[in-house]
């Protein structure tokens, strides 16, 4: 008999998609499933972008640079530089999503055995692109009840030894929303300094803070330039998920050097992808404000909400578009299963991702779940509404 390789058998499958035969099984029953299970923004793409693909005049689409179109990464340099970010073009490299820059960094930077430390919970992601590079994730595990704040430093370092090589986090948070803090990010920026360690940086949501505290990116940090790796992507600042355009910038020469050999693989990123992100660089103030109040009142809507449904807590997240939220539930990946198979509300169920998938230990997060507030106001009023009567007659049904 053939047989599955073992990387193949060992990378976890994703808590997310596993559900979804369900999700699919409940509309194929009439019923209207709210998506609050992924970070898929229902905001209308940038008009210019789409403009970019409707007046495109092109006789061949070609391969474009293995790192990306030169007049892309010149205009990049330009929105960094507004986050006091300073970049050249020759640090940034052009990816297939925000997901391929990670699995490149990892590729680029880990050996197999060698160790990174994140807080959890933790995008799921992460661990399977770990996993696929023979390196092993170690966690330190933030709480809800300190709104999943960085955990002491001193639990970070605990963990270092001479398998480690990094450090990851993501600021703003997904899963959690949280916010990295100036100080918080120089405790990180010091040990990175003092072990030698690469800090891999995801900070896709940056235009997404709902907080007065400054959005301090792994960039700003003195001492570790050829440290830093930031990973970034188009997918949720323009809704442009799927034209998978994601960059990895880092000052490091030789982890670009090496980056570049992997890229091979899928010979350019995607030509018309970056047509469209080039071009959305030249969207609207408006486009982006409108864009951020729509996501900080959805925030505020979703808390609220939630922390008025018995039983229910959520801490306010401070960026993203994501909140961890604990249930009145033992068990979540049960709860949210049977939301899909066994309960409906006037014709209407949601579809949660149990955060049991965000962390390596098995006994966190059964009773919490990551709710995506990317749904239209009146949507998230009807999932809310549908989630308390689903918490009540589940609750009456299994006890």
């Amino acid at each position: 008999m053939l047989e599955i390789s073992r990387r193949g058998r060992v990378v976890p499958s994703s808590s997310i998609r596993k559900l979804v035969p369900l999700s699919d099984h409940a509309k194929s029953k009439g019923l209207k499933v709210y998506h609050l299970n992924i970070g898929q923004p229902d905001i209308p793409t940038p008009e210019i972008g789409l403009k970019a693909i409707h007046h495109l005049d092109r006789k061949i689409l070609e391969y474009s640079p293995s790192d990306g179109f030169f007049s892309y990464r010149k205009k990049l340099t330009t929105y960094y530089a507004k986050f006091d970010i300073n970049v050249n073009t020759e640090d940034i490299i052009i990816t297939t999503g925000g997901s391929e820059a990670v699995l490149f960094a990892f590729m680029a930077c880990l050996n197999p055995g060698d160790e990174i430390i994140v807080s959890e919970p933790v995008y799921a992601n992460y661990i399977a692109f770990a996993i696929l590079t023979g390196a092993t994730i170690r966690t330190v595990s933030s709480t809800i009840e300190k709104g999943f704040a960085l955990p002491p430093i001193e639990k970070f370092e605990v963990l270092i030894n001479k398998k480690t090589k990094g450090i990851l986090i993501c600021n703003p948070n997904n899963p959690t929303g949280y916010l990295y803090s100036k100080i918080e990010m120089n405790k990180i920026c010091n040990l990175v300094k003092r072990y030698n360690l690469y800090l891999f940086s995801d900070e896709v949501y940056r235009e997404f803070i709902y907080t007065n505290s400054p959005y301090i990116s792994a960039m700003h940090l003195t001492g570790i330039e050829e440290n830093v790796i930031l990973i970034d992507s188009v997918s949720k600042r323009y809704s442009e998920c799927g034209i998978r355009e994601g960059m990895l910038i880092t000052k490091n020469k030789e982890v670009r050097k090496t980056v570049m050999k992997f890229c091979q693989a899928r010979l350019s990123p995607p030509l018309l992808g970056q047509i469209v992100a080039e071009a959305s660089l030249e969207v609207s103030e408006e486009y982006m404000k409108n864009v951020y109040n729509e996501y900080l009142e959805r925030r505020n809507f979703i808390v609220n909400t939630l922390n008025q449904i018995p039983g229910v807590y959520s801490p306010t997240p401070m960026g993203a578009f994501y909140t961890i939220a604990r249930l009145p539930v033992n068990d979540t990946d049960k709860f949210c299963e049977w939301c899909l198979s066994d309960f409906e509300y006037n014709g209407q169920t949601i579809f949660m991702a149990p955060a049991s998938g965000f962390y390596t230990n098995p006994t966190l997060g059964k009773n919490e779940v990551r709710i995506a507030y990317v749904l239209k106001k009146e949507e998230l009023q009807n999932a809310m509404l549908i989630l308390e009567k689903a918490l009540k007659k589940y609750n009456n049904t299994n006890n």
